[in-house]
């Protein structure tokens, strides 16, 4: 076979070499990790958040006719969960499913991801999408390497070891509790409370061993982690709640910025569609939680507007106090999730 001349290599050369070749060439064929922390199941069956990961992959794939492929690593078991947002960042992960407030430690502003008080209903943390605040989060979460591709919101409530189910601040004073944020454990303990620092896939063994005596998490995490064979009591949310987090399927902006604008807007559209699903599994699991505690034996409380007052008052006065007084972006994201309150 002869071989190309001197003028077809150069030419050949060229091409591979530039910009626009590579871009297409890569933007042929990507195989994408998503990572979480929650129960793996099917796209059918399990933790809401495994499913919602499982449609998005399988409808990405399919609208990109293949040239972006994914695979899911549920159960922490490709990064633990605090590591995924540095990895978010440097684009060493390509994307997760992560509660925003577990960034707190590195990102002050993510804790108004799981402010208690400050968001009360579904409807109000949805909202915060298109609003000043939803928009001025973005813009910071953005220009620190991440972004928002399903914005999901989440109700919680409280599994306890002890028999009365707690709904009143006094009711922590003296317990080991797990609060899920920064400002979660600042209300927690200026009520009496012992704070201990764990992620939702660990409550199951502290409550077992004693290391824990009550923890705060979402409804489906109450479900799916199978907290009722060692909880006595719970709190549901389906009467209302003060505990509500904000848990994004986030890419790394350094990975998303290589798509092609036609991948990118596969990827935003598919996130966007999947909210509705999001909210409606969290709803249905708000409901859920009862049920399921009720035939452990367990006994079951509804938060009520009363308790809900007094968790909202001792937040006020020292999370949202110490929250805004942090730096200037989450002064302004206090003022503006404020604001938004007051346009309800």
């Amino acid at each position: 076979m002869s071989r190309p001349s001197l003028a077809r290599r150069t030419v050949l050369g060229a091409l591979a070499s530039s910009p626009l070749w590579l871009g297409s060439a890569w933007a042929a064929s990507r195989s994408m990790k998503i990572s979480h922390q929650f129960p793996g199941g099917s796209i059918t069956e399990g933790d809401f958040r495994d499913r919602l990961c499982r449609m998005f992959a399988t409808e990405v794939e399919k609208r990109t006719r293949g040239s972006l492929k994914f695979s899911i690593y549920p159960n922490s078991s490709l990064m633990q969960p605090n590591a995924q947002f540095g990895a978010l960042r440097k684009g060493s992960l390509d994307l997760a499913l992560v509660p925003l407030s577990y960034a707190g430690a590195e990102s002050p502003e993510a804790n108004i991801g799981l402010m208690p008080g400050l968001v009360t209903s579904y409807q109000q943390g949805y909202a915060w999408k298109n609003a000043e605040v939803g928009k001025e989060l973005m813009r910071i979460l953005d220009s620190q390497g991440l972004v928002v591709i399903s914005w999901i919101w989440q109700a919680g409530g409280v599994a306890s070891r002890g028999e009365e189910p707690i709904l009143r601040p006094e009711q922590v004073q003296g317990l080991k509790v797990r609060g899920g944020s920064h400002e979660m454990d600042l209300i927690l303990r200026d009520a009496g409370a012992t704070i201990v620092n764990l992620p939702s896939n660990e409550i199951h063994n502290a409550m077992k061993s004693g290391a824990l005596d009550a923890a705060f998490t979402s409804s489906t995490s109450l479900i799916t982690f199978r907290l009722a064979d060692v909880a006595r009591s719970v709190t549901t949310a389906r009467g209302g709640g003060y505990w509500f987090m904000f848990e994004p399927l986030m890419m790394s902006r350094t990975v998303f910025s290589r798509l092609s604008k036609s991948q990118q807007e596969a990827i935003t559209t598919v996130g966007a569609d999947l909210e509705k699903f999001a909210m409606r599994m969290a709803m249905a699991d708000d409901q859920a939680v009862a049920g399921y505690y009720s035939r452990t034996g367990a006994r079951v409380a509804d938060m009520d507007a009363e308790s809900l007052k007094q968790w909202q008052e001792v937040a006020r006065n020292t999370a949202w106090r110490e929250f805004g007084g942090r730096n200037d972006n989450c002064a302004k994201l206090l003022a503006l999730a404020e604001k938004s309150i007051a346009a309800l």
